[in-house]
């Protein structure tokens, strides 16, 4: 199933809990179920948000943007963390005024049900995103999977607030706990707002990307007949949703012939792409002892 197909699930699922949540929340009068319910708004828009950018995304390369739109995927999950952050603090400012002035809570079986059903359509949902993002790479469905396993969390621990208040009669704890959720909120905005951010300032690939890359350059310089005669320098990586890019430098003899050298580049493209699924690569043929120009300028201005 594509991205977009889960998202529309994803959707769904928001329509459903913020009913469920909502009702929970009106039938309990409790500051933590509403709390959770006003998330379930968040899950919604983002979802929205999430499905308009991954169709952008898988939008083909244009004279515009020849190197792709993979990049609105970072968008949706600073999207996505912005709008955690402003519910978080709707949340706070709500549940202050309900810790200055404390009100019963009332149906609390039929309150916790809901919240308890809410929370199992979005635990499984976010299992499967988490699956799906790493089949497709991408990161608006794992900003959407945490999210939702955050806000899993946070009925849990609403629920089990709600039960202490019921049994204990501590009016205050619902407020409170409230409040923890909102900070526990914020936390998960913020991380997905800086993510989004390292995205979009060309971060380099993962580490385990990274080894397999250089595990394939020295398995093809060891078994490549002229492989003695090469060096590889100048390694970078990036990432851009789930398009992967790496640039390097292949340095061979200077008198060999220009399809020599190019027969051998051909392979080492095809091996490095094999091993790093969504890989673009882009190798510089350079003759041994010759730098780059790009790397003397930088060595000169360090």
């Amino acid at each position: 199933m594509s991205p977009a197909a889960w998202l529309r699930w994803s959707i769904a699922v928001a329509l459903l809990t913020i009913v469920l949540k909502g009702l929970a929340g009106y039938l309990t009068n409790s500051m933590g179920l509403i709390s959770d319910a006003m998330e379930s708004f968040v899950n919604l828009a983002s979802a929205m948000f999430a499905l308009a950018m991954v169709t952008i995304a898988v939008r083909p390369a244009d004279a515009d943007h020849p190197y792709g739109h993979h990049k609105a995927e970072y968008f949706s999950s600073g999207f996505e963390g912005v709008l955690i952050v402003g519910a978080a603090l709707a949340i706070l400012w709500v549940s202050v005024q309900r810790l200055l002035a404390p009100q019963p809570v009332e149906q609390v079986g039929w309150g916790l049900g809901l919240s308890i059903v809410s929370s199992g359509f979005n635990g499984a949902l976010a299992w499967a995103l988490f699956r799906a993002a790493r089949a497709h790479r991408s990161v608006a469905l794992d900003a959407d999977a945490r999210h939702l396993l955050a806000d899993v969390w946070t009925s849990a621990a609403v629920v089990i607030g709600i039960v202490a208040v019921h049994f204990t009669g501590w009016l205050w704890l619902d407020p409170l706990l409230a409040i923890g959720v909102a900070l526990n909120i914020v936390r998960e905005g913020v991380r997905l707002v800086w993510r989004s951010s390292q995205g979009l300032m060309d971060e380099a690939l993962d580490a385990d990307s990274q080894a397999a890359l250089m595990a394939t350059l020295d398995r093809f310089k060891a078994t490549a007949p002229e492989g003695a005669q090469l060096r590889f320098d100048d390694i970078v990586t990036r990432g851009a949703a789930q398009r992967r890019f790496a640039d390097l430098h292949m340095h061979v003899p200077g008198d060999w012939s220009l399809q020599r050298a190019a027969d051998l580049r051909d392979g080492l493209e095809q091996a490095l792409m094999d091993a790093v699924p969504g890989l673009r690569v882009t190798i510089q043929l350079l003759p041994l002892g010759m730098e780059a120009r790009t790397t003397r300028v930088e060595e000169s201005a360090g």
